[in-house]
């Protein structure tokens, strides 16, 4: 299958199509991509473009080559949906195709630096400009500590924090013990307060 991408990240297709399938669950789609039904692949597509997109870009920090590997990602749903197993959530199967593709890519491209970017909070329409000011600062503070951690420290506080997967999840994406990714966050969250402190 060749998955036909926009430059706004959307499957070219039959919107309304999408939409009388939209209230399947995940698994029924994967179920239904390995029996190579299209509108079942542009759902699910459709469901987690962005979470997967946000998650590749936070590893290759370039939007282009994001794009590409969301479209390898999902073509290999297309091509792996078969030997989907259900031991672990179709977010989780498809967060762990898409750390494969990124890592991939990047020690493709050993030269680039990894630039990582991390969500801000959203200033209250109701702060003054001091606290905004104080809460942009804040961000930077965090940003710049983020960089600084070890990439295994940073990608466990992505997946927890982030994108807000279980320890029993992060540890399926990671491909590590259920005591490594507790140990691991530990000490991210330690040195990540260190480093903030120090700022």
């Amino acid at each position: 299958m060749s998955i036909a991408l926009t430059r706004s990240g959307t499957i070219a297709g039959d919107a309304s199509a999408r939409a009388s399938a939209s209230d399947s669950s995940d698994e029924t789609l994967v179920a239904r991509i390995a029996a190579g039904d299209k509108l079942a692949m542009q759902v699910l597509f459709a469901r987690h473009r962005a979470p997967v997109y946000r998650w590749l870009y936070r590893f290759v920090g370039n939007e282009t080559v994001a794009e590409d590997l969301l479209s390898d990602v999902f073509f290999d749903v297309w091509q792996q949906a078969g030997h989907f197993e259900g031991r672990s959530a179709v977010t989780t199967w498809l967060l762990s195709i898409a750390r494969f593709k990124a890592l991939s890519a990047r020690r493709r491209r050993t030269h680039a630096e990894l630039d990582e970017t991390i969500e801000t909070n959203v200033a209250d329409g109701a702060d003054n400009p001091e606290i905004t000011l104080q809460k942009k600062n804040r961000g930077e503070q965090v940003r710049a500590a983020m960089m600084k951690l070890s990439a295994d420290h940073r990608d466990i506080l992505d997946l927890v924090y982030y994108h807000e997967n279980s320890v029993e999840d992060c540890a399926l994406i990671l491909n590590i013990p259920v005591a490594t990714v507790k140990t691991r966050m530990f000490y991210a969250r330690k040195k990540l307060a260190e480093l903030v402190q120090e700022a």
